[in-house]
């Protein structure tokens, strides 16, 4: 009989544990802890006993996969469990480490469940378990963005109606006159500002934290049973809600056409391509002040005919920021000093074919401020038991456009979740790792600022450290391949540019 099956640390720690008889925690606890004891380093066997159990084990870098089975339980047999448990916990957790673990546990105790029940092994294999542990319902999935839409669209209503009652109110006060709906300004028992306060708290009620479901498997099509008919039953249930006034093959439609605009169309690769790709780290201070900021470009070269495999590159190097370039060894230095073009040491020689070739890279670190491309001002304030936190962002930068922009505001754990006030964009709440994530599609020279308003229990020490990523098709640096030439009679060559800017640390500390 298999007792329990549990990934721990070489010093004993549980990280998960699933027991198939009834134990109690203490007790699996100290077999846990007793194990590394008993393991004889000189041999090289998978299994030690006990004078009651044996443990099976296969060790996974800095962890061990431990099986406890009772000492009449066939070694054969669990040998082979053992194997299929180890290969079920690289399919759920991308890393062998103890956090990976510990953010997947459940998804490996439902694995481990579909292994083994009340003790004994099912006859299952990987694939099966794959299969089980992501059985979906098509139906579910309509009802879900049926009642996403509904709840949008209430939402916006009462925004609307609370932004028409904010106006109604500064026009009263404009006017010297009593606001219509709420009462007088100095003797009223609610003023005007605590109903709009109200009404915002109402929006936020109605709302459910958005959590973004992760896929077990992220390749390869997913062979989970649907529930019901494919087509038809869908389109009954579609049918009955219009027949009730819903409106959702509009929001539908909607939604996969923003998704489709989300979606970068590929890239018509050339002969001769080239990848321009820059990083930036960079760590602010919450009262302003750029503490570090360093940046890494590269431009790779991929050449997939060999008739273009001896050309020189064009560059234009319009940066007035004072980067630093640095071109590979076997470049013609001296040919990118004067003429800006990148060749070969010997003319005579081809760029390698089909693979990527770092040609030049640059480095800029500064700590001036106004090289910052986006600047985030987090401000929160202490109202009574609560914090009132104001963050605002603002693009310096107005000739980059910055796409898929989260910033990630850490929030106190164990307090719910934030009242949200006013919001440029979308904002989601996880409530597991205690963030609140603010989205925003799109910044550039037309959107260059906003704001996020949100109430909270707090000090305002625990909304740092604030985080920034992005991702966008325009480079920091103007650094750019404008024309490609063969070496031999300097005829231009067709090419093409991939350019990406990407965020390795953005903080606000």
């Amino acid at each position: 009989v298999l007792l329990a099956a549990a990934v721990c640390t070489k010093a004993g720690k549980a990280i998960v544990s699933r027991q198939f008889v009834e134990m109690t925690r203490t007790r699996i606890e100290g077999l846990l802890a007793a194990f590394p004891k008993l393991m004889n380093t000189g041999k090289q066997h998978t299994f030690v006993e006990t004078e009651s159990v044996r443990y099976v084990y296969q060790p996974m870098e800095k962890l061990y996969m431990v099986l406890i089975t009772t000492k009449n339980s066939n070694i054969l047999e669990d040998l082979e469990t053992l194997r299929l448990f180890s290969r079920v916990i690289p399919e759920y957790c991308r890393a062998l480490e103890e956090n990976e673990i510990s953010e997947h546990c459940f998804d490996l105790i439902f694995a481990f469940d579909e292994i083994v029940a009340l003790g004994y092994r099912e006859n299952v294999n990987l694939a099966q378990i794959r299969t089980f542990t992501e059985m979906d319902s098509h139906e579910e999935k309509v009802f879900r963005a049926v009642r996403e839409t509904q709840e949008r669209e209430a939402k916006a209503e009462m925004r609307r109606k609370a932004k028409e009652l904010q106006q109604a109110r500064r026009d009263a006060e404009r006017h010297g006159k009593k606001a219509p709906g709420f009462g007088g300004f100095g003797s009223s028992a609610v003023s005007g500002g605590t109903t709009t306060a109200m009404i915002t708290e109402t929006i936020i009620e109605t709302e459910k934290p958005k959590v973004a479901p992760a896929p077990a498997r992220p390749s390869g099509p997913s062979k989970a049973l649907k529930l019901g008919a494919k087509g038809k039953e869908v389109d009954n249930f579609v049918d009955k809600l219009k027949s009730e006034g819903e409106n959702i093959m509009t929001s539908v439609g909607k939604r996969s056409a923003e998704a489709a605009k989300v979606l970068a169309p590929p890239i018509n690769m050339e002969s001769v391509h080239m990848k321009i790709e820059e990083k930036i780290s960079l760590t602010c201070g919450r009262d302003g002040g750029l503490q570090n900021m360093e940046l890494h470009g590269m431009i790779m070269l991929h050449i997939s005919d060999e008739k273009f495999a001896r050309i020189r590159l064009h560059v234009e190097n319009e940066d007035k920021r004072g980067v630093q370039l640095q071109t590979h060894p076997n470049v013609d230095k001296k040919l990118f000093t004067t003429e800006s073009q990148i060749g070969l040491k010997n003319p005579e020689k081809s760029f390698p074919i089909n693979s990527d070739v770092g040609v030049l890279k640059w480095r800029l670190q500064t700590t001036e401020e106004s090289f910052i491309p986006l600047t985030i001002n987090c401000w929160p304030s202490e109202s009574g038991n609560s914090c009132d936190v104001n963050i605002e962002y603002e693009l310096q930068e107005e000739s980059l456009e910055l796409n898929d922009v989260i910033i990630t505001i850490p929030l106190p754990s164990g307090v719910g979740a934030p009242v949200i006030g006013e919001i440029d964009g979308e904002y989601r709440h996880d409530g597991r790792r205690n963030l609140l994530e603010w989205c925003l599609p799109v910044i550039d020279a037309k959107n260059k600022s906003g704001s996020l308003e949100f109430s909270i229990a707090g000090q305002p020490n625990d909304f740092f450290p604030v985080q920034v990523s992005f991702i966008s098709k325009k480079n920091y640096c103007n650094i750019q391949v404008t024309k490609v030439t063969q070496v031999d009679g300097n005829s231009p060559v067709r090419f093409s540019t991939e350019t990406t800017f990407l965020v390795d640390k953005y903080e606000i500390l």
